[in-house]
């Protein structure tokens, strides 16, 4: 299976609904009590914390491989 490059990203997304899914899973069983609102507030905590970690990694790497971002162009039109 040939390697991949690492996606952290895609970790924190997975991880949130695993969690949301979880929480779910231990309501039916009785075990606890999940407040509805619970999801409507742990996804978009989740897809958030996603987009952060994706533009620090996006950043780090850059800063790895030693390219900066492009001087942004004045008088464009």
């Amino acid at each position: 299976m040939p390697r991949h490059e690492f996606q952290p990203a895609r970790l924190v997304t997975g991880l949130t609904a695993l969690g949301i899914g979880g929480g779910y899973l231990l309501d039916s069983a009785g075990r606890v009590d999940v407040p509805g609102a619970w999801p409507l507030i742990a996804l978009p905590a989740g897809l958030f914390l996603s987009g952060g970690v994706s533009a620090l990694y996006g950043l780090a790497r850059r800063r790895r491989r030693g390219t900066e971002l492009p001087p942004p162009e004045h008088g464009a039109g």
